[in-house]
């Protein structure tokens, strides 16, 4: 036990060093000046961020405490909650990465010791920085890479998702001119407890699912359709077809969105117009809440198909033909080779496809905007018409309500459903890829 103690002696206490004080652990590893730049570094950013990352701190768990007052007629500024919030998540953001450094300055320390306990010797500064320089290269090349997608990505996520913490909303929480509070769960339990609220969430959650089911199998059927046909032995000039049904596509998305808009608009639009002169009744394409909600299914039916024909074109192209002839011989009609064939192996080869298909309609946001801005109205949905989804909800309630927590909240539950879906399904056609090999 001694021998063991003793021969653990060096790391334990240069551990113990730099645990206690930054660059200590180094010094007792006579690096010496490893040990004054750990030092050096620590002290400049610990004196001089030490005031502001206390005020940062303080403003992330307080979010202000003077609001914006009017004295004898002058405007005397406050606390900006949302402001302090932000800084207060940055200050968080540096306090961590000083921990890492403190953590690396430990780590240094114990390695080095071991290398006394074992007789080796350390190595010095130049030594040290080639050493760091072959090992840690590619980490170094990582870094500008994590620092801008912690600061881009990670840091307005983390942001998003306190927001719905907090009540800042319209009309009473907006700052400057009044301050915004933590509130815990509060938003969540509006969100499920009051009736307008809960019937708006619900009512738009349905029809966003019916939505991106509905668009995503209705895409990949038709696009799995013109496919077959394309492909079929006795079309000629297949490169034309191809031709002709990608060009939908090629067109800039927003572009046709208003083409639509004004073709199906109920007023003037040339779709009624020509449908009056056959001596029919007009169609509230875009007026009727179900008509709107068939149109829009329609037309994302002419924007998704040549993408998902183009995609199954390729498929059907690589499957192997010795297995329709051998079902061929044994009498296999033409649908049972559809459904015990190609739809089982272009199922397999789209399934990741199909996946992000349906997330992506499920965020649809164009689509719903620009042809029906979310309407028509609906009397009992707070903030949102018949056809809005929750991003177009949430668009609005950010854009034009002011209901930020709201929003927030919302927003987390769509990140979690869609992030639950995905793994579900993704493990799902994993397991059944590990079932068909064995």
């Amino acid at each position: 036990m001694d021998v063991t103690t003793g021969a653990r002696r060096h790391r334990t206490k240069a551990a113990v060093f730099s645990a206690v004080f930054i660059g200590l652990g180094q010094l007792y590893n006579k690096q010496y000046m490893k040990g004054l730049l750990f030092m050096l570094t620590a002290q400049l950013f610990f004196w001089n961020y030490y005031p502001i990352a206390y005020q940062g701190i303080k403003g992330l768990i307080t979010l202000g405490e003077v609001p914006t007052r009017i004295v004898a007629g002058n405007v005397i500024k406050g606390d900006h909650s949302i402001f302090m919030l932000i800084h207060g998540l940055i200050t968080l953001v540096l306090i961590l990465l000083f921990a890492g450094f403190y953590a690396i300055n430990i780590y240094d320390a114990k390695k080095n010791g071991e290398l006394r306990d074992e007789g080796k010797p350390v190595p010095g500064f130049i030594e040290s920085a080639r050493r760091a320089k072959h090992r840690n290269f590619p980490y170094l090349l990582l870094l500008p890479a994590i620092c801008f997608v912690l600061f881009v990505t990670v840091m307005p996520l983390v942001f998003n998702v306190l927001l719905a913490f907090t009540n800042y909303s319209a009309p009473n929480h907006i700052p400057d001119r009044s301050l915004v509070d933590w509130t815990g769960f509060r938003t969540f339990y509006d969100l499920f407890a009051q009736e307008a609220w809960r019937t708006t969430f619900f009512g738009i959650s349905v029809w966003n699912v019916i939505w991106a089911a509905a668009s995503t199998l209705s895409v990949f059927f038709s696009g799995l359709l013109l496919a077959l046909m394309v492909n079929h032995p006795k079309v000629k000039f297949k490169k034309f077809w191809r031709t002709i049904f990608i060009l939908p596509w090629a067109v800039p998305q927003f572009i046709s969105i208003l083409v639509f808009r004004v073709l199906l608009n109920g007023s003037f639009g040339p779709v009624n117009d020509m449908i009056a002169k056959l001596g029919l009744s007009p169609v509230p394409w875009l007026s009727d809440p179900t008509m709107a909600k068939v149109t829009i299914i329609l037309v994302n039916l002419w924007f998704s198909t040549p993408f998902l024909m183009a995609l199954m074109s390729g498929v059907l192209t690589t499957m192997p033909r010795d297995l329709y002839e051998a079902a061929a011989v044994d009498g296999a009609t033409g649908s049972q080779k559809f459904f015990k064939l190609t739809l089982p192996l272009v199922l397999a080869a789209t399934a990741p496809i199909l996946i992000m298909q349906f997330a992506f309609n499920f965020n649809n946001f164009n689509l719903i905007y620009m042809l029906t801005d979310g309407n028509p109205n609906h009397p009992d949905y707070y903030y949102a018409g018949s056809t809005d989804i929750l991003i177009s909800w949430i668009f609005k309630m950010t854009l034009n309500q002011s209901q930020f927590n709201m929003a927030s909240a919302v927003s987390i539950i769509m990140f979690v459903f869609i992030t639950i879906f995905s793994l579900w399904n993704y493990r799902r056609m994993k397991t059944t890829q590990e079932e068909d090999r064995v």
